[in-house]
């Protein structure tokens, strides 16, 4: 059995990894730290795993308790998994960093979009980009998987089959993506979560090319492509607690259907356990993918413009974040892919 560890397993995606997990047929989680929670029983930070598990939070440490583990999940703050991942990697364990800490190949870009100097340089090059429907291969051999980011998972899901086939112009994209309150973790306080100002309303935030996740989705684009490309991206928070839609438009480089673009997503994504492409008329949302491993993905072209617009749903603490770093580790190790998670989701009402 695989003995994992969670750094930062009180938050919103140590808990998910931790619901998840429970159920995993080859990997059990022997070491859960939380500065918060320290020494206290897992179901006093999650009461939902009550009676699933006698596991207790530990201290943060040296990385001591850590060595002592095949496999670690790092879900802390942006700056600090490059600090920790270091030694973890040297005494040979695999690592999938939840942070963006090894996201970005550009390391000139951590100081303008997460004000850090990259201090594991070596690492960070040798890290692979987590998104396993893009890299899959990559993913298999690696020792550290740089994990994405939810809005790029949605994102890019959306626009690889396009640009790979080069049916859009990449200078063209724009994203408008809108996420759950959870999407800010769990000891975020500030006012604009606050229930009286963000229930009932809808709103914008980190416009026009600001928002950190922008240089991601680029970079990816690039990748798939051999062409660099800057898109807009425009975030949003909806009062829900959790999942992610996007929507994706882009100038076609050709005349093509509706029709010609699901058959181009289906042959794509045909052998993908975890993305579902939706019949002609029919659109995600947020709810089909509730608790789910799971991207729903619609298009229609729009005739009169020439464009593309591509929806994607996702559940952003799953696919967003716990359950595509499982999906990650089991690549990683060599286990089925849906290993733990099989859970078709979509709970409704």
């Amino acid at each position: 059995m695989l003995r994992l560890g969670i750094v930062g397993a009180s938050g919103y995606g140590g808990g998910e990894l931790l619901r998840l997990l429970g159920r995993h047929p080859k990997a059990r989680v022997s070491v859960a730290i939380s500065g918060t929670y320290a020494g206290r029983p897992i179901s006093d930070a999650w009461q939902g795993q009550n009676k699933q598990s006698e596991l207790r939070f530990s201290a943060p440490d040296d990385g001591t308790q850590l060595r002592e583990c095949d496999f670690v999940f790092l879900a802390m703050d942006n700056g600090k998994a490059m600090q920790q991942a270091p030694a973890l990697l040297e005494a040979g364990i695999k690592i999938v960093d939840l942070s963006a800490d090894f996201r970005l190949k550009d390391l000139a870009l951590y100081p303008e979009w997460y004000k850090l100097t990259h201090s594991a340089p070596e690492w960070s090059r040798k890290a692979v980009y987590g998104l396993p429907e893009l890299f899959r291969n990559e993913i298999r051999g690696a020792q550290l998987v740089g994990y994405p980011g939810c809005y790029p998972t949605a994102a890019l899901l959306s626009l690889a089959p396009l640009l790979k086939n080069g049916l859009i112009l990449p200078e063209s994209i724009i994203v408008d993506g809108a996420s759950g309150v959870s999407g800010a973790g769990r000891s975020k306080f500030s006012l604009d979560f606050h229930y009286p100002e963000l229930n009932e309303s809808f709103s914008a935030y980190k416009i026009a090319g600001s928002h950190r996740h922008t240089p991601e989705i680029e970079q990816t684009i690039t990748t798939l492509t051999g062409k660099s490309a800057k898109i807009s991206f425009t975030p949003h928070l909806v009062p829900m607690s959790r999942g992610i839609l996007t929507t994706c438009y882009a100038n076609l480089s050709k005349e093509v259907s509706t029709q010609e673009l699901l058959a181009v997503f289906q042959n794509e994504y045909s052998s993908q356990p975890f993305v579902v492409i939706c019949k002609e008329g029919s659109l995600p949302a947020t709810k089909h993918t509730l608790g789910s491993n799971r991207c729903h993905i619609g298009l229609e072209v729009d005739k009169r413009t020439g464009r593309v617009v591509v929806i994607a749903a996702i559940d952003n603490l799953v696919k967003g974040m716990a359950g595509q770093a499982i999906q990650n580790m089991n690549l990683m190790c060599g286990f089925e892919e849906s290993a733990g998670l099989d859970d078709i989701g979509g709970l409704w009402p």
